[in-house]
């Protein structure tokens, strides 16, 4: 055992532009192979790139988010090497100078709160996409090149190698994962390889220099990072316990097998031949430009989180909850200010709701925040006469599964469907008193169950009040009456 893992990671966070970082040419997922490759993307003769500056202040925005230094100078430069869906023989990228520089991320972890440092964030663009495609019978298999996804702009994301398990490594990826789609860079979608993970794994015994690394390169789900570290460090070590040499080389994971697979021997930056895109000039950016971007800056999640607490007096965990994703809070912010909120029951009971019924409801029917058919407008209308008294509990959740199954619309929706069904509470006083009146004098032998000790008798009764009202008593009221009748 005594060993100890060493993990950095490189993750390539595809940025939400409509258009390429070089090119005029679209991003968007899912069109024809080689139908959204332009000159500039397949590098016909005579053709010069041109930045994308939404690239740019997605990047600024990232490093602003993390703490980062925005270097107001940086380069670009050519990166070589040979691989099919390359077109140009060299990918675009930046070397020496970054355009973001440190920066840190904070993670949960067993321990406690860990910062994992960032090493740098860097623009490029990204490589095509080779295809393996079996053809009929006796025709044999045969390799196709999609260029659609060449010159998509990335940012590269390298952090220090401060992490020293397959946990940390995942709790630090959906943290940075959760970050890029907080302030709207990167859509996150990891089945379309929009946010990928290279991981870098050593191992040492405890104290001693770094070990020799491995590179498991494009990692696309939190399970397959997990499982391809340990793999990786389970192999270097029975291979350095059994007296060998872990040979630093670039590997692939097979989540089929779970293991990890030799691709080639792991360059260094010297055998990349960097040198400066003559095409390019430098990318020069001023505070003005930081300073503009700064102002249309999100707030933060962890920064809401604390307001959240501190100004609704909901828990840590609800608002940990909230905040899950930008959408969902801003959802539960326009309840809040639908419904006027001002206290702290008030924005506990939107808590509760968006976080139960509506989370509920959307995960079952597979809705993103903002398609669900219950608007913040029409959920505040619901709310609203679940604290005047006008709807139970039960009765609220079956008009908002009304309102979710469009029975009808606008912001009154509640009302209307209220008015239809005749969903009303009964909050009378003597109305409730006779029901219970009735319910004690009808059930003699439950009744003295309850007078004899046993306490379930009690909600016997209550559910016999709550029968005879057709569920529109109120509840509470019922409890409160029923117990000091039969204390008397």
């Amino acid at each position: 055992m005594n060993w100890e893992i060493v993990i950095g990671l490189e993750t390539h966070t595809q940025l939400s532009t409509a258009s390429k970082i070089f090119s005029g040419a679209s991003t968007a997922f899912g069109a024809a192979p080689n139908t959204q490759a332009s000159a500039v993307d397949i590098a016909l003769p005579g053709v010069l790139p041109v930045l994308n500056r939404g690239a740019v202040e997605r990047a600024i925005r990232f490093g602003l988010a993390v703490g980062g230094t925005i270097n107001r100078r940086s380069v670009f430069a050519r990166k070589n090497y040979f691989y099919p869906d390359l077109p140009k023989g060299y990918q675009i990228s930046q070397f020496e100078i970054p355009v973001v520089k440190g920066g840190a991320l904070a993670i949960a972890t067993e321990g406690g709160d860990k910062t994992v440092r960032l090493t740098r964030a860097h623009l490029e663009e990204d490589a095509g996409k080779s295809l393996h495609e079996g053809l009929p019978a006796g025709v044999g298999d045969v390799s196709g090149i999609d260029l659609n996804r060449a010159g998509t702009p990335l940012l590269e994301i390298v952090s220090e190698p401060d992490m020293r398990s397959s946990a940390e490594a995942v709790a630090y990826a959906k943290k940075l994962h959760a970050l890029v789609t907080w302030i709207g860079i990167c859509d996150g979608n990891m089945q379309e390889g929009s946010f990928r993970c290279d991981a870098n794994v050593s191992v040492r015994r405890p104290g001693a220099p770094l070990g020799t690394r491995c590179e498991v390169k494009n990692l696309n789900s939190f399970r397959f990072l997990q499982q391809a570290i340990d793999f990786e460090a389970r192999r270097q070590i029975e291979i350095l316990e059994d007296g060998g040499t872990v040979l630093q080389e670039t590997r692939l994971y097979d989540p089929e097998r779970n293991e990890t697979r030799s691709m080639r021997s792991k360059e260094e930056a010297q055998d990349y031949r960097y040198f400066p895109d003559p095409d390019l000039p430098p990318l020069a950016i001023d505070d003005a430009w930081i300073e503009r971007i700064r102002a249309a800056m999100p707030e933060l999640s962890e920064a809401m989180r604390a307001r959240l607490v501190a100004r609704h007096g909901i828990g840590d965990y609800d608002a940990l909850q909230l905040t899950a994703s930008r959408e969902l809070v801003e959802y539960y912010e326009t309840v809040c200010a639908a419904l006027s909120a001002t206290n702290a029951a008030t924005y506990k009971l939107a808590a509760n709701w968006v976080l139960g019924e509506f989370s509920a409801a959307r995960n079952r029917s597979d809705v993103a925040v903002p398609d669900a058919p219950v608007k913040p407008a029409q959920l505040a209308g619901l709310l609203r006469r679940v604290a005047d008294g006008t709807l139970s509990g039960k009765m609220a959740k079956d008009v908002f599964d009304a309102m979710w199954a469009g029975e009808a619309s606008g912001d009154a929706a509640a009302d209307a469907i209220i008015e239809r069904k005749g969903l009303r509470q009964v909050s009378d006083a003597g109305a409730i008193e006779a029901l219970v009146d009735q319910a004690i004098a009808a059930n003699p032998a439950i009744v003295a169950e309850f007078r004899a000790g046993k306490e379930k008798a009690f909600n016997s009764l209550v559910g016999q009040v709550m029968k005879a009202s057709k569920g529109k008593a109120n509840p509470a009221q019922v409890n409160a009456i029923l117990k000091r009748r039969l204390g008397s």
